[in-house]
């Protein structure tokens, strides 16, 4: 029997207030990005310009926020948890770290390896090693495929120079 069965058939009511303030910003996020989007100066003969990809997002945040907006409107279907700022601490400690390893010319491949193991760790795993060997080869394979491959840049520090 749901909460709302129990009630004697009443649900929540009225307008998720939350639920149409992260619709209003994700809507600015959209505009934001569209704005940006269309600055970009680009001299592109054929194809997609560099102008797409930023659009096509913006069309997906746009749509979730009419989603997220109608649903508020309805007063929404689910009662919200409460917030654990552990795992948030953790990912934000491990972009920190990933910012400073390659700020201070450590390299894309260490820099990965951290946010990957910290971000494994907020999603609750424990094996500490394992995902810092998991993250250090999936950081070479993108760094290989990267720099190699489609002859992009990504920060080299002194482990990239062997490559």
């Amino acid at each position: 029997m749901s909460q709302a069965d129990s009630q004697g058939g009443q649900g929540r009511t009225g307008v998720d207030r939350a639920g149409v303030v992260i619709a209003i910003a994700l809507a600015l996020v959209a505009v934001v990005l569209v704005v940006d989007a269309l600055r970009i100066q680009a001299n592109v003969v054929y194809g997609l310009g560099p102008q797409a990809m930023p659009i096509i997002v913006a069309i997906g945040l746009a749509v979730l926020a009419a989603g997220n907006f109608v649903n508020a409107l309805r007063g929404g279907d689910a009662e919200r948890e409460d917030m654990d700022f552990r795992p948030v601490l953790l990912i934000l400690g491990g972009l920190a770290l990933m910012i400073a390893i390659i700020g201070l010319s450590g390299g894309f491949i260490p820099a990965m390896t951290v946010l990957f193991a910290a971000t494994a760790t907020a999603f609750g795993r424990r094996a500490i090693v394992a995902d810092l060997v998991i993250g250090f080869v999936m950081a070479t394979i993108i760094y290989l495929a990267f720099s190699k491959l489609l002859t992009l840049s990504l920060p080299a520090g002194p482990l990239e120079r062997l490559f």
